[in-house]
Formats: C-alpha cells, sequence, structure tokens
C-alpha cells in the first residue's frame, strides 16, 4: 500500500518541511508546528514536543493562536481554549526522555484563508518557539511555494522509476516529479512502482534505482544539488511525527549509504528503533490504497470516490459445531463458507469457488466485503482452523484459517473488492455473546430453549469467572491492541491495495460510551502507528452495560435517546455528541448495526393497539401472542438520535451490518416458529425495505448481513435448500441470489 504521501514521509523525513526546523540545544524542549494535509476548506497537522535536554521532561503544556484559522477537532492531547488554545501531555506522551518527541494532532477550518502556522509558546518551549513546516512564521499563512524540493542523482537510472505521489498535490512538492526521486514507506522501503529497489535500512530509508540520490529544500537548505546528506541547520534530532510513538534519532544512514540526515549540533548516537509492522522488512508495498473520509463524510481511495456497495462474507470467526458432530463435538472451526461443504452431491462437491463467488457478487454489484475474524485466525497453527475440523471441499480447502484470510484478501483485490476486517469476537469459541474484550459468562443465551450452542465453559476473562468456567481464552487490550497492528501490517505485506480498514471489535454492547471511546482512541494510534492509510472502524455500543463492579449479569443503563426506542448491539452512537472521538475526521468511520425482528423483537414493534404488549420484547412479546408493527416514522427517530444525526455533519457512517430474514418466522429454529407462528406478513422484509429508505435519504451505505446463507436468522444473498427443521442436511449448500434482496441492494445503490 503505498502511495508516498499517505505515509506522509514520517520517521526519518519529518514530513520533509520540517529537515530545516530549529530544534536549538536550549535548556528546554523544542516545539514545533506542522501541516500534515491540506484542502480547500481546512488541514490538519501536528504539534510536536522534543526534549533537546539531558534531564526527562516530566509533563507538557503548549498554546498557540490564529488570526483566521480555528481547530474542528484534536488528539492525542487534553486541548482546551477557543483561540488562543492550549493542549497539555495524556497520560502515556507526558514523560519524555533526553531526545524523545511527543506529537499530538488537530484539524482546522481554514474559514476562507489559508494554513495557518503559528508561534507554539509554553514553559517547555523557552529558548525555542520556533514552528516547523513550510514556513516558520508567527501567524502567516503557509506558501507552498517557499518549501520547494528537488531531486537530483548522478545516475539517470531513476527514470525507470516511476512515483505515484500527487495524491496531496503540491504539500509534498518532492513528489510531483514523478519519474524521479526517493523516499520512506511504512518504516521501511522505497515509494515506487515495482520496478523499484527495496532497501531496509535504520528508520526505513531506501532510495530508487540509484546509489546516490537527494532530497533537498530549496527554501531552507544550503545544500549543493550533488550533496548526498540532507542536515538540519541546527537539529539534534529526527523526531517521528507518529501520534502514538516517541521515537529519537540523531544521525540516520541509508544501508547502502547513499543518504544521511544528520545534525550539526549533536554527537548523540542514534537509539534503535524497531518497526511496528509485522510484516517482512524485504515487502515492497503496492502503489495505492490510501483510504480517507472526504468532507462529504464519503469513502475515497487514493483521492477519488469509492462506492461502498458492502456485504457481510462470515466464517473465518468459528462456527459452532453441535455437541453431537463425529468430528469436531461442539467445536468451533475458523473457515471460508463457500457454499461447497464437502457432503454435497454425494461427497463430490458443488464445484462452487471462493473466485467464482466473488466475480457473481461483483457482477451484482459488490465493491467491498466485510469480513470478520476472531483473534485465533490469525494463528496458523490453531487446531480448530486446520484439518480434520474443516468442512469445506477438499477442492477449496485452505491449510489453516491465517492463510484462508491472506488469500481471500489476495483474491478480492485481484477482483477489484475492497476488504475491511472486523474483529468479531474475544474467542472463537465466545462468538457473537460477547461484548466486551474480557468478557465472561452467563451469556445471553444460558437459558435459551432448546438451544445446543452454549458457551457457558468458556471466557475470555483470565479472572473472576463463574463456577461453569473450565476452558479460559484470555484476551485482553494488550492481546487486542497487538492484533490490531498486525492485521494493519497484512497490505504491505501481502501486497495489496484493498484493505479500507479496521472494524476494530464487533458489537462492544457492554461497554458504556466512556470506556468504549477510551479504548477506539488508543486503537486509532495502535493502528496508525503500522498503516496510516487505513480507516478506523468504530462500531457503536447499547442500551445497558456493566456495573462498575463488573458482574456480568448486573447491568445499567447507558444514555441513547428515547428510553423506549431501544438500540440493536452495536447502534448506539448517541454519547458521541457530547463527547466525541478524538480521531481525526478523515481517517474515523462510524459503523453502527441495527436489525428487524427476525434477529431479536423490540419493544418499539409492537402493535400499539395491544396496550399489554406495550414495553414487551422478545420472548415475553411472543408468550402473548404480541403482533409486530413496522412504523418507519417510530423508526427513523431511532436510528436518527442513534446514529443518523452524525451524517449530517459530515461524519462517514457505514452501516456495519443489517439484514434479515424475509420469510420470518419460516425458515428459524422450531422453538421460534412456534413462539411466532401468529405472524404471518413479511415484518422483517418490511423492516429491511424501511431501513433501506431510510439510508438512502441520510445517504448512509450499509454492508448487508450476509453473502453466506448459514446464519440462522439472517439467512443470505444466496439462497440455499437448507431449512434447520425440515432441510437440515442440506447445510452449506448455495444456489442462486434472492431476488427480493437483489431488489433492496439495488435500490440502495442506485442501479
Amino acid at each position: 500500500m503505498t502511495t508516498p504521501p499517505i505515509k506522509r514521509f514520517r520517521m526519518a523525513l519529518l514530513g520533509l518541511g520540517v529537515l530545516a526546523a530549529s530544534y536549538g540545544s536550549s535548556a528546554f524542549a523544542a516545539c514545533s508546528y506542522v501541516i500534515t494535509n491540506e484542502w480547500n476548506t481546512g488541514a490538519t497537522g501536528e504539534i510536536r514536543i522534543t526534549n533537546s535536554t539531558s534531564a526527562a521532561l516530566s509533563g507538557w503544556s503548549v498554546n498557540w493562536q490564529y488570526a483566521t484559522n480555528r481547530l474542528s477537532g484534536s488528539w492525542n492531547a487534553n486541548v482546551s481554549g477557543g483561540n488562543p488554545y492550549t493542549a497539555s501531555n495524556l497520560s502515556w506522551n507526558g514523560n519524555l526522555q533526553p531526545g524523545q518527541t511527543a506529537s499530538f494532532g488537530f484539524q482546522v477550518n481554514k474559514n476562507g484563508g489559508s494554513a495557518e502556522i503559528p508561534a507554539i509558546n509554553g514553559s517547555v518551549c523557552s529558548g525555542n518557539t520556533s514552528s516547523s513546516g513550510p514556513v516558520s512564521s508567527s501567524s502567516v499563512p503557509r506558501s507552498s511555494s517557499s518549501s520547494s524540493l528537488t531531486v537530483s542523482s548522478s545516475s539517470s537510472s531513476l527514470q525507470s522509476c516511476t512515483q505515484q505521489c500527487n495524491w496531496y498535490g503540491t504539500l509534498y512538492p518532492v513528489c510531483v516529479t514523478t519519474t524521479n526521486g526517493w523516499g520512506y514507506e511504512n518504516n521501511r522501503s522505497c515509494i515506487s512502482r515495482a520496478t523499484c529497489t527495496s532497501q531496509p535500512a535504520p528508520f526505513g530509508l531506501s532510495n530508487c534505482g540509484s546509489s546516490s540520490s537527494v532530497i533537498r529544500s530549496s527554501s531552507s537548505s544550503s545544500l549543493p544539488p550533488s550533496s548526498s546528506s540532507i542536515t538540519s541547520s541546527s537539529s539534534s534530532r529526527v523526531s517521528s511525527s507518529s501520534s502514538s510513538r516517541v521515537i529519537s534519532s540523531s544521525s540516520v544512514v541509508s544501508s547502502s549509504s547513499s543518504i544521511v540526515i544528520s545534525s550539526s549540533s549533536s554527537s548523540r548516537t542514534s537509539s534503535s528503533v524497531v518497526p511496528s509492522s509485522s510484516s517482512s522488512s524485504s515487502v515492497t508495498p503496492p502503489v495505492g490504497g490510501v483510504f480517507r473520509v472526504n468532507a462529504q463524510g464519503n469513502l475515497t481511495k487514493d483521492g477519488q470516490a469509492l462506492p461502498a456497495q458492502c456485504g457481510n462474507w462470515f466464517g473465518l470467526e468459528g462456527r459452532h459445531e453441535p455437541s453431537n458432530d463425529s468430528t469436531n463435538p461442539s467445536g468451533a472451526p475458523m473457515e471460508l463458507y463457500a457454499g461447497n461443504m464437502w457432503w454435497v452431491n454425494d461427497s463430490k462437491g458443488s464445484g462452487r469457488t471462493i473466485d467464482q463467488t466473488m466475480k457473481e457478487l461483483k457482477a451484482a454489484g459488490i465493491t467491498m466485503l466485510r469480513l470478520p475474524i476472531a483473534p485465533q485466525t490469525l494463528e496458523a497453527n490453531n487446531p480448530q482452523g486446520m484439518a480434520p475440523n474443516l468442512k469445506n471441499h477438499p477442492s477449496i480447502r485452505q491449510t489453516n484459517a491465517r492463510q484462508a484470510l491472506e488469500d481471500f484478501i489476495k483474491l478480492a483485490d485481484q477482483n477489484n473488492i475492497q476488504v475491511f476486517i472486523d474483529i468479531h469476537s474475544c474467542s472463537n469459541f465466545v462468538g457473537w455473546r460477547k461484548g466486551r474484550l474480557d468478557a465472561r459468562p452467563p451469556y445471553v443465551d444460558k437459558d435459551r430453549v432448546g438451544y445446543d450452542y452454549r458457551r457457558e465453559e468458556y471466557s475470555c476473562s483470565a479472572t473472576g469467572n463463574p463456577s461453569s468456567v473450565t476452558k479460559i481464552h484470555a484476551y485482553d487490550k494488550a492481546k487486542w491492541l497487538a492484533n490490531l497492528k498486525e492485521i494493519a501490517g497484512l497490505p504491505a505485506k501481502l501486497g495489496v491495495t484493498n484493505l479500507v480498514g479496521i472494524d476494530i471489535f464487533n458489537e462492544p454492547w457492554d461497554y458504556t460510551w466512556a470506556d468504549w471511546k477510551a479504548l477506539s482512541e488508543e486503537a486509532y494510534a495502535a493502528i496508525d502507528s503500522v498503516n496510516p492509510n487505513l480507516l478506523i472502524i468504530v462500531e457503536g455500543i447499547s442500551g445497558t452495560a456493566n456495573n462498575q463492579d463488573g458482574t456480568p449479569d448486573t447491568k445499567d443503563e447507558v444514555p441513547h435517546g428515547n428510553p423506549d426506542l431501544n438500540p440493536n448491539w452495536g447502534e448506539n452512537l448517541y454519547g458521541f455528541a457530547d463527547a466525541p472521538l478524538n480521531i481525526p475526521k478523515d481517517r474515523l468511520l462510524l459503523s453502527p448495526h441495527t436489525y428487524g425482528p427476525s434477529v431479536f423483537v423490540q419493544k418499539h414493534h409492537m402493535d400499539p393497539a395491544q396496550t399489554e404488549c406495550e414495553g414487551l420484547e422478545g420472548d415475553s412479546a411472543a408468550e402473548l401472542d404480541c403482533r409486530i408493527v413496522i412504523n418507519p416514522t417510530v423508526l427513523e427517530e431511532g436510528w436518527e438520535e442513534h446514529f443518523g444525526y452524525l451524517r449530517a455533519q459530515g461524519y462517514g457512517i457505514l452501516v456495519g451490518e443489517f439484514g434479515g430474514n424475509m420469510d420470518w418466522p419460516n425458515k428459524t429454529s422450531q422453538a421460534d416458529r412456534t413462539a411466532w407462528s401468529h405472524i404471518t406478513t413479511n415484518v422483517d422484509q418490511q423492516w429491511q425495505i424501511a431501513a433501506v429508505n431510510y439510508f438512502k435519504k441520510k445517504n448512509i451505505h450499509a454492508c448487508y448481513w450476509s453473502m453466506n446463507p448459514e446464519s440462522a436468522d439472517t439467512f443470505g444473498w444466496y439462497l440455499t435448500p437448507w431449512d434447520p427443521v425440515s432441510a437440515n442436511d442440506k447445510w452449506g449448500q448455495w444456489t442462486t441470489l434472492d431476488p427480493r434482496k437483489t431488489s433492496l441492494l439495488n435500490s440502495l445503490w442506485g442501479r
């Protein structure tokens, strides 16, 4: 995934405009202001605080003021004020050792002017209050012409190194020269086409096709064109611009000795820096694959509009086997369902392949797929993701679930289908029951009638488990953040450009908004530290959460607006209004989930003419033979206060899951058919039509659940002869696309 400006030339190049920053050797920190992106109406940037002393710095606070610009958001600092502004450190980025740098990000509205670079003041900045960027000035507009950069080389072989660097226009003018150049990518590689050389080196410095290429700034460097070094006039270090890392260096040399970034005022040696990506440093990332949310709240890829005609394809997060399964009783194997189970067609298989299915979906309009996984999917040696537990036909069976994940992403890339990965659970055995990273029993289906798939013996919590727990799949924040980083490194590892982002955790219904907000912001920092090309996809919470004593079965109400309009798991973004996520708006994709009665009968589905049913839901409503009325006006009121209001504010919204069983209560379990046998109209189909009409009205994109039809409460876009009551032996067989759902999705997509 490589377009040079996407990485913002982090690490060694420090945004390029910072190379001439005045990091003096005063007794205090060096404070700088850097523009990282700019468009017609706004800009993003970072303020960096570098400890330029020989003693540790504990805590920092800075302030600044604009002439016309105004802040519209910030992250990784406590920011207050209304121009002037004050920012102070958070708990994790306040302590700086000598040579270390902390940074925080912000977004501004330009208010008709240009992006300004104000002076940065504060007690830690004493002795050095200059700003960094293409221009250093106090509250003056940025001039792109003053930071023009040229590339010179002693070799003409750079002509073969075609660069795709124009995404940011003149913000990084070194990238405007498309036939020459040198760059940094993902901590290690050259920004170029595949014809360029990839040479891992400290800070990821490398060169393209020449042993003596050089970048120099015509406005701030006095280096002659033939020079092979870049020197900061007074800087003693080059720091990372990543908001989640604190690193330092005093001298950086490429492995080919062709590029040197040095200091004229420091002899301190570089501290060791290890790239945070899990992928091999020998991999040259592909060109392209930069995903953003534009000012209108719509998705873009490499600066171009990206249609989000989206569906879910599940399987890699685990399938719960029945307790009497001959091979894997009560197991949870992880594989991609492809409608080609081993017992189909007299054990000959149907012949259906994943590639065939992708091509069919592409022809039907799909441009994007959401791919749920479990943490165990990433473990190539996990026994639940290997034979003999897999039931795909041998002709399409994968070696292991990790290989299936990687092959699926690459195959989607070849079919020009974008993918985003969803961490769907804390364990493949716990599955959808979770609601938090460290979920533990009792789970919501512990008393479900006629249900064979309870998981009361499994827990994702290392402590506080009830006596029913005999198997612990301990999961926590540290493991979760490590998984996010590993996934973020996949584009470079696999050589693909189609990974839109990461849906950081599915349906976190057991958190308060404050708790989930804090976790989401940590997830952004983790993903951004590895791959700033990706979007951070954040779901909502629910209407209840664990109370403070942590007892799983005692819940507190969580604000969600009208108490009569209950949100689904993952739907509640009501708290965002008062406590927005501290994540850049162009990197954030909000992703609520919403479902109709086939998944759960809500109290706002009740027929108001049946007063005895007011406030009832689920089994309680079924016991009184409560009728269901789908009232779009009522539904839209709930959707609007749960998430729709954010669309009007320009936030990107992609509903991660919606859909359902249009034949409900038919094609469900026998228990559900019996409970709701008095419902004889297509209420779930009515609900789905109402949802699509609302999404179209609000210009909200949505991912249909699901493509594959093995989901017992929703079925899928593909039809199947499988029926959990009358044809259970036909599980895993797919036929054609359901024409009712095709019509629904074509309406959503405007086809």
